[in-house]
């Protein structure tokens, strides 16, 4: 598959000062993909170049293959997106907003804004003026408008900010639904770490305008290994013979912590049974994005100043 959204060697420098520094990467149709790093990282600014409300000083940016400094009318029509806040008219109905934004583009008519109504989860409340809307609910009003036009990618900025928790999970199951059912590339910006790491597949780390690292969150659990910490009676003997098979292992209190796939824990653990050692606990570490975050961040920091 061809990404549907690339940036390639993209720049942006203000009163020469470099915002955006030689940011690359790829989104695939289908993917949620999170672009994630603390306020003023240079987040928004990157999502103001793809969609064109800012010029990039350097590289390229291509949507569905079409430049976006070249060929910007047929890039854009393929892009639905919501840019810090969703904007509508309150005094207007759910409705009548959508029906302000179907006038901008042809071809979209009442069939279409009904469909788009129900996969938002507002036909209840579509015929409600805006005012009286939940900040959940103008947040989903807002998607709905990105969706009118059948974009093949969706780009949010901070899309649950303000949100209550509730309000945060509908966003995130939606997303995660519409990436699935509309094989869009949905684009999310955000500086919260437990919600990227619950509604992306692939993060991409950005820290003062530069792409840092590259995370898959939604990994085969099969392929993907963790530390485990096993509590034993002989934790010396343990690890002499664990070492002996080459896996990476560390000495803790009573025990060892050692990274294994998931399928490696039964053998693991039959092999020191057959070798007479009693195992009290085999315990998953699980590590969580803001852990490999800081983690990431942190070398980095410690590298530039070396």
């Amino acid at each position: 598959m061809e990404p549907i959204v690339e940036l390639k060697n993209v720049t942006k420098t203000i009163r020469g000062r470099k915002i955006i520094d030689d940011l690359s990467f790829g989104v695939m149709p289908g993917e949620v993909f999170g672009f994630l790093g603390p306020n003023g990282a240079g987040k928004t600014t990157t999502i103001r170049m793809i969609v064109g409300l800012i010029r990039m000083s350097g590289g390229d940016i291509t949507i569905c293959g079409k430049d976006v400094k070249k060929e910007f009318e047929e890039a854009i029509r393929h892009v639905g997106a919501i840019v810090e806040n969703p904007e509508m008219y309150k005094f207007l109905t759910g409705y009548q907003n959508l029906q302000q934004v179907a006038r901008l583009t042809t071809g979209i008519g009442k069939e279409k804004i009904d469909e788009v109504v129900e996969l938002v989860g507002l036909t209840e409340r579509i015929h409600d003026k805006v005012k009286t809307y939940s900040l959940g609910m103008r947040q989903r009003l807002g998607i709905a408008q990105s969706l009118l036009h059948d974009p093949k990618v969706l780009i949010l900025d901070e899309p649950t900010n303000g949100l209550d928790p509730a309000g945060i999970r509908e966003i995130r199951d939606y997303l995660r639904s519409l990436a699935k059912e509309k094989n869009l590339a949905v684009i999310v910006s955000s500086h919260l770490l437990s919600e990227m790491e619950m509604m992306c597949d692939r993060i991409a780390i950005i820290q003062k305008g530069k792409l840092i690292d590259m995370q898959m969150v939604k990994e085969e659990e099969s392929i993907q290994k963790h530390k485990y910490v096993c509590t034993i009676d002989q934790p010396q003997k343990a690890i002499k013979l664990l070492e002996k098979k080459d896996y990476l292992i560390q000495a803790q209190p009573g025990g060892f912590e050692v990274t294994l796939g998931k399928e490696q824990v039964p053998e693991v653990i039959n092999f020191l049974v057959h070798h007479d050692l009693l195992i009290y606990e085999m315990k998953k570490q699980s590590v969580s994005l803001e852990d490999r975050f800081l983690e990431i961040t942190n070398q980095k920091v410690v590298k530039a100043n070396a």
